[in-house]
């Protein structure tokens, strides 16, 4: 696949990705925040940012709050959005026609790319090399985050994956919910990324995954703990002594994050 060639539907609405933003803010500050060499312009680049640009100027707005000079490049595959976000555009912020062939210009540099809610009609089996197109373009120490959130951004789960000497590695899986929906774990089985979207099923490690979190999650239950943030929290702790690489750090776990570092990288 070497384009984002399907039409998508675009009517992202405002603070559908708010959370990943603030996920971005405090667990990635160093990486929004580099400045030597390459770094000193290098760009976050939101991929499909749909009918209108609003998620995308959301986050420049959030991101520039910590590195007010930030370059912000926004890509789509319809023309005529891409016509329609240029009244928001300005020195810092640009919008321009593209695929997964990332329209960079000569000496652009990138730090961060977004692309979420793309890769649902796609086969799963071509979705590593999306990422491997998307993530080629990063500056070594770069983060791709692909994944997917419900419509009013709820519920989320994505891939972040770092570019590193070797190539794109599949660092970790991000899932976060708002609470507004309640919380059990199977909450997120319809927002998986779209090349676990299937395999939730007997004999597959994602499958497993989500089984050991919820019998932890009915643990935390039985033991009293049924407010969802409360069900959650100690859920995922519960789910450490279970599963390895789970990061239980108080902040991610206190507003909803589970981040989970398998050993080796997520599994294909």
């Amino acid at each position: 696949m070497t384009s984002l060639d399907k039409k998508t539907r675009g009517r992202t609405t405002h603070g559908r990705l708010r959370a990943l933003d603030v996920y971005l803010l405090h667990q990635e500050r160093e990486l929004l925040l580099r400045s030597e060499g390459p770094w000193a312009r290098a760009a976050f680049v939101d991929v499909g940012f749909g009918e209108h640009p609003w998620t995308t100027l959301e986050s420049a707005e959030a991101f520039r709050e910590l590195h007010p000079g930030l370059p912000v490049l926004g890509v789509e595959l319809e023309a005529s959005r891409v016509e329609s976000a240029q009244a928001h555009a300005d020195a810092l912020t640009s919008f321009r026609q593209g695929g997964f062939e990332l329209p960079l210009r000569p000496g652009e540099s990138v730090r961060l790319i977004r692309a979420m809610n793309l890769l649902r009609g796609y086969r799963p089996e071509d979705v590593p090399g999306i990422h491997e197109q998307l993530g080629g373009t990063l500056l070594e120490g770069g983060l791709l985050v692909e994944g997917s959130t419900d419509t009013p951004g709820a519920v989320l789960v994505t891939h972040l994956l770092r570019r590193v000497p070797e190539g794109l590695a599949r660092e970790a899986l991000l899932f976060h919910t708002d609470f507004s929906r309640g919380f059990a774990p199977v909450l997120f089985r319809d927002w998986m990324p779209r090349d676990f979207r299937r395999r939730v099923k007997p004999g597959e490690p994602i499958h497993a995954f989500f089984a050991d979190w919820t019998a932890a999650w009915q643990e935390a239950r039985e033991a009293g703990h049924t407010e969802p943030p409360e069900a959650f929290r100690h859920s995922v702790l519960r789910l450490a002594s279970r599963v390895e690489g789970l990061v239980t750090d108080a902040w991610l776990l206190g507003h909803g994050y589970l981040l989970w570092k398998p050993p080796g990288g997520v599994f294909r």
